[in-house]
């Protein structure tokens, strides 16, 4: 046998690098406590997705609105009770995230209750749901450490405090996420997300309805496509379900044509305009709608980042039983 003194320091070194919450994470949490627990996500995102193509967006979407909150713990699904009447789920910002997105994590959690009781988090589904969704979509694939536990609070003001909002400036957007130690590449790559999905008409109607004084539209959007949204968008007022996709050119598949989109002027929301032009922003909007594999790497990294922010582990969180409510009533 030999021995290598260095050896224990470096692996040391290695481990106390990480954050101590995300050391002990790891992509074979289950492998012995629940060893079908990626087979059932998978099969249940799947048939989710080949039934409801808005599974996809829906999931991503709710998936950054619970971790860029207070981290990834699931607090985005529990629902407001007479003890805690103004939960995450019920904020604002909330109300039009994807019925399928909740649906599917609900029946994998039940599933997974009958396999192994009381051993995966709701958080972890979330996780690893998103992962298999962009997958599944055209998207680069990225490990997910396991081991989350699921938050012990929800509070909707959280989430008008922490997400950024339509109405924004770049300053204001880039803040939200520098402030969370994110890098303005990730806040790129990570609105590259926009490749697939929808937004309702309301997120954007102040560009092609009496935008000015002078101009019904914003005369930063492309014509066409604004003539077209002033017909989809006509009665968002008594119908706010009224939507739109959010790439228009290929809109169920995650490539790199949001990008393009934006700098041609076929992006539906102000802050995809800005994302263009802001000189912080546009050379890396550039290299993305010239080069997806760049795109897919930087989306993948800031991904695998974003997964772990906040995470509880410990005595901070736990298993829910039910993904819509807390094991025991708050105190």
């Amino acid at each position: 046998m030999h021995y290598y003194p260095m050896a224990f320091p470096i692996l040391f070194l290695l481990f106390i690098a990480l954050p101590f919450s995300t050391a002990k994470l790891n992509v074979d949490y289950y492998k012995t406590t629940c060893p079908n627990f990626q087979k059932i996500v998978n099969e249940n995102i799947y048939n989710k997705q080949s039934a409801s193509p808005a599974t996809a967006p829906g999931i991503l979407r709710l998936f950054f609105h619970d971790c860029i909150t207070d981290g990834c713990d699931a607090s985005i699904l529990i629902s407001s009770t007479a003890y805690n009447p103004h939960a995450e789920r019920d904020a604002d910002l909330n109300l039009s995230l994807s019925g399928d997105a909740f649906d599917v994590i609900v029946k994998i959690k039940n599933e997974l209750e009958l396999t192994c009781p009381g051993v995966v988090s709701c958080s972890d589904i979330v996780a690893q749901s998103t992962r298999d969704l962009v997958k599944m979509v055209g998207g680069p694939y990225y490990p997910v450490r396991l081991g989350r536990k699921d938050s012990l609070v929800s509070d909707g003001s959280r989430t008008e405090a922490n997400l950024p909002k339509t109405d924004m400036n770049m300053d204001a957007i880039i803040s939200k996420f520098t402030a969370k130690n994110f890098t303005v590449k990730e806040m790129v790559a990570l609105t590259g997300a926009h490749t697939i999905g929808f937004t309702h008409c309301k997120e954007f109607s102040n560009r092609i309805f009496n935008f000015s004084s002078t101009s019904e539209i914003d005369p930063t959007m492309h014509p066409k496509l604004a003539a077209g949204l002033r017909d989809v968008c006509k009665n968002y007022t008594s119908d706010p379900s009224m939507a739109a996709f959010n790439d228009v050119r290929s809109p169920g598949k995650f490539d790199n044509a949001y990008f393009q989109n934006v700098l041609k002027g076929l992006g539906l929301l102000t802050t995809d305009y800005l994302l263009g032009v802001d000189p912080r922003t546009r050379p890396l909007v550039e290299l993305y709608a010239k080069d997806e594999q760049a795109f897919f790497n930087d989306f993948a990294k800031a991904m695998e980042k974003l997964s772990v922010f906040g995470v509880k582990t410990g005595q901070k969180g736990e298993v829910r039983s039910r993904c819509d409510q807390f094991n025991h009533i708050p105190a």
